[in-house]
C-alpha cells in the first residue's frame, strides 16, 4: 500500500531537484506527475488525461489571441508612439525620460500584458535614450525592469486568465478591473521614486512639443490604445467574452500596424506568427503538465495540509497575509511566474479565501503583483536579464541600482494586501452583480 508522505515526498522532492538542476519547468512538472503516479499505482492513462483537461478549456482560447496582439503591436511601431505620447505628457519634468519610461510601460502593459515584452519593446528605445541624455546605465535599466512589473497587473492580462482558470472560474473582467488601481498605484510610486533620484543627481528635462507635433503624437498613440480598449471594454461591458474580445483585438492590431502604421511589410506576419506559436506552445505545454501536477496534489490533500501547515505557524490574519506575501515573493525569485501561479494558487486559495475570507479577485492581484516583483529580481527573473542585456550591464549592478525600487514595490504589494477597498473599489462599482 503506497504511504500519502512518502508520495508527498517524493511529488515535491523530485520537482525540486530537477528545479535545482535546472531543468525546464514543464519537463519538471511532468516527470515529478508522472514517478508520483506510478508509485501510487494510479494509472498512467489517468495521469495523461488530467494533461488534456487541462488545456481542454475553451477560457484558454483567450491567451493566443491576447499573445498574438500583443506581438503584433510590439513589432509594429506601437512602443515608439507610446513613448512620444508619454513625453508629450510628462517629459518636461525633472528627469523627464524615467517619467516618460515609466508611463510609457505603463500604456504598453494594456497592450502586451507581458513584463518581458514591455523590456523587450520600451527598452531597446528608452535604455539608450536615457544613456545618450546622461542617464547613468544602472538607473536607466532598473527604471525599465521595475515599471515593466506593471504590464502584469494592468489589464488586459494573460496571467489573469491563467489564474482564473486555477482558482476555478474567478471572472475575468472582475480581475482585469481589480488590477486598475493597484497598476496605477505601482506607476505613480515609481515615478515619484525616479523624480527623487533625478533631481539628486541633476538629470535634464526634454524639450516642449509643437501644437502639431502634440497633435501628431495623441493620434498615433490612441490607435494603438484602442486595442486594449477593445480588449477590456468589451470584457467588462459584456459585449464580448474574453476570448472573442481578444480575437477582435488581433484584427484590429493587424490593421492598424500593416495599414496605417505601416512600419513593418506584410512579410513580416510570418515572422510574428512564428513568435507567438513558439510563446504558445510553451504556455501550454506548461499548463498541460501543471494540471497533471495539481490533480496529485489534490489527490495526495496537499493544499489542506498546507493550510494546517501555515494556521500552526499562526492564527493571526496579519501574520498569515505576511507570511504568504513573503512565501510568494521568495517562490518569484526562484521560479518563472506562470507556472508559480498554476502551482500556488490551488495551494494557497484555501487559506486566503476560505480561511481569512479574502475576496478571490484581491488574492488575485496580490498574487499577481508578488509574481511580477520575482519577474525584476535575481536569480531568476526573466525581465531583469533582458534589461540587463539590452542595458549592457551586469546583474549586480543592475540589481544595487534598483534596491530603493523594491522597497517601493514592496510597501505598494502591503497596501493592496491589506487595504482591500485598492483592489475591490472599482469591480465592486462596475461590475457589482459577481461579487468575490
Amino acid at each position: 500500500m503506497p504511504d500519502q508522505t512518502t508520495a508527498i515526498i517524493l511529488l515535491l522532492g523530485i520537482f525540486g531537484g530537477l528545479i535545482v538542476l535546472r531543468v525546464p519547468i514543464t519537463f519538471t512538472l511532468a516527470f515529478a506527475s508522472l514517478v508520483t503516479g506510478l508509485y501510487l499505482h494510479l494509472p498512467l492513462m489517468a495521469v495523461v488525461q488530467r494533461m488534456v483537461q487541462g488545456v481542454n478549456t475553451f477560457s484558454l482560447l483567450a491567451i493566443p489571441f491576447f499573445i498574438m496582439a500583443g506581438e503584433i503591436m510590439g513589432q509594429g511601431g506601437i512602443s515608439r508612439r507610446l513613448i512620444e505620447f508619454s513625453n508629450l505628457l510628462i517629459g518636461r519634468v525633472r528627469g523627464g525620460l524615467a517619467e516618460v519610461n515609466v508611463l510609457a510601460s505603463m500604456f504598453f502593459g494594456g497592450i502586451s500584458g507581458s513584463a518581458v515584452a514591455d523590456v523587450s519593446s520600451i527598452g531597446t528605445i528608452m535604455i539608450p535614450m536615457m544613456k545618450q541624455k546622461g542617464y547613468d546605465a544602472d538607473y536607466s535599466t532598473a527604471v525599465t525592469v521595475t515599471s515593466a512589473t506593471q504590464g502584469i497587473i494592468i489589464p488586459p492580462s494573460h496571467n489573469m486568465i491563467i489564474y482564473s482558470l486555477a482558482a476555478g472560474g474567478v471572472s475575468v473582467g472582475r480581475l482585469f478591473l481589480g488590477g486598475f488601481v493597484p497598476g496605477v498605484m505601482l506607476g505613480v510610486a515609481l515615478m515619484i521614486l525616479s523624480y527623487v533620484i533625478a533631481v539628486k543627481r541633476n538629470y535634464p528635462k526634454e524639450r516642449r512639443y509643437t501644437l502639431k507635433e502634440a497633435g501628431g503624437a495623441v493620434k498615433d498613440a490612441i490607435l494603438g490604445l484602442f486595442t486594449a480598449v477593445i480588449i477590456v471594454g468589451g470584457v467588462i461591458s459584456g459585449v464580448f467574452t474574453a476570448t472573442e474580445s481578444a480575437a477582435i483585438a488581433v484584427v484590429y492590431a493587424f490593421i492598424i500596424t500593416f495599414f496605417v502604421y505601416r512600419e513593418i511589410p506584410l512579410s513580416a506576419l510570418r515572422r510574428i506568427l512564428y513568435s507567438s506559436l513558439k510563446t504558445l506552445a510553451m504556455v501550454m505545454s506548461l499548463i498541460a503538465s501543471a494540471s497533471a501536477f495539481g490533480f496529485l496534489m489534490a489527490y495526495l490533500r496537499i493544499p489542506a495540509l498546507a493550510t494546517q501547515a501555515l494556521l500552526s505557524i499562526t492564527t493571526s490574519r496579519v501574520g498569515l497575509l505576511l507570511l504568504i506575501n513573503v512565501l510568494l515573493l521568495f517562490l518569484g525569485m526562484i521560479m518563472d511566474m506562470a507556472p508559480l501561479i498554476l502551482i500556488t494558487t490551488p495551494i494557497l486559495y484555501p487559506v486566503v479565501v476560505t480561511t481569512l475570507g479574502l475576496s478571490p479577485i484581491h488574492f488575485g492581484i496580490i498574487l499577481m503583483l508578488n509574481l511580477g516583483i520575482g519577474l525584476a529580481t535575481p536569480p531568476v527573473g526573466s525581465a531583469l536579464f533582458v534589461g540587463c542585456a539590452v542595458g549592457k550591464i551586469s546583474v549586480e549592478d543592475a540589481t544595487k541600482a534598483m534596491l530603493p525600487f523594491y522597497i517601493v514595490m514592496v510597501v505598494v504589494l502591503m497596501l493592496i494586501t491589506f487595504v482591500p477597498d485598492i483592489v475591490m473599489f472599482v469591480p465592486n462599482l462596475i461590475m457589482p452583480q459577481k461579487l468575490g
